[in-house]
C-alpha cells in the first residue's frame, strides 16, 4: 500500500506550491516533482466549467465556489503517488486550513514577488483562463501564511532556476526528515 501523505510518517509528503496568479506555481512544482521522482497535481484543470467561465469573464470566485474545487484538489492529491506536488493559490487561512484537514502533514511553499512581475508574467502567457485583471482581487483576499515547519516563502524575484532550486532543497529537506527553516533557504 501507498503511503499518501497521511498517517504516521506521512508528514511532509504533500506540499502545495501557493501564491496569486503569475506566481510560478505550476512551473516550480511540476519542476520539483520531476526533480524528486513525484507526481503533480494542477489545480486549475481540476475547476469546475462554471469557475473557469467565471474567471474568463473577469469575475473572482466567491467562497462558495472554491470549497468544491479545494476538496477535488485534495482527492487528486491523495489519489497519487508520493511525494505530490500541487500547485493551487490557497490564497485565505481558511482555504489552507481546510486543505490541511484533508491532507494532513501537508507543507505549504508561497511563491511571492513584486506585484509588477506577477502582472507582467499573467500578461505574456498565453492560452489561460485567469485574466491579468483578476490579479487585484486575488492580491486583495491574500492571507499570507506565517513562515514555519509547515509553510515556506520563497521570492521569485530572481532567477527562476534558482527558485526551483530552493524549492526542491525545501521538499528534499522535508522528505528526509531534515529541518528546512534552520538553514539553506
Amino acid at each position: 500500500m501507498v503511503d499518501r501523505g497521511t498517517g504516521e510518517g506521512g508528514a511532509g509528503r504533500i506540499f502545495v506550491f501557493m501564491g496569486v496568479s503569475g506566481a510560478g506555481k505550476s512551473t516550480v512544482a511540476k519542476a520539483v516533482a520531476d526533480a524528486l521522482g513525484g507526481s503533480f497535481v494542477e489545480a486549475d484543470e481540476l475547476h469546475p466549467a462554471e469557475n473557469v467561465e467565471t474567471m474568463r469573464a473577469g469575475l473572482p470566485l466567491t467562497d462558495e465556489d472554491r470549497w468544491p474545487w479545494l476538496a477535488r484538489v485534495c482527492e487528486e492529491a491523495l489519489a497519487r503517488a508520493p511525494p505530490v506536488m500541487v500547485s493551487c493559490s490557497a490564497l485565505k487561512q481558511s482555504y489552507r486550513s481546510f486543505i490541511a484537514s484533508r491532507l494532513p502533514g501537508v507543507v505549504f511553499v508561497h511563491l511571492t514577488g513584486p506585484d509588477d512581475l506577477i502582472r507582467n508574467r499573467m500578461a505574456s502567457r498565453s492560452g489561460h483562463f485567469m485574466p491579468v485583471s483578476l490579479l487585484d482581487s486575488q492580491l486583495a483576499i491574500l492571507e499570507p501564511p506565517e513562515e514555519g515547519p509547515g509553510c515556506h516563502r520563497i521570492s521569485i524575484g530572481g532567477d527562476r532556476t534558482d527558485t526551483i532550486a530552493q524549492a526542491v532543497s525545501i521538499c528534499r529537506r522535508h522528505l528526509t526528515g531534515q529541518d528546512p527553516s534552520a538553514s539553506g533557504r
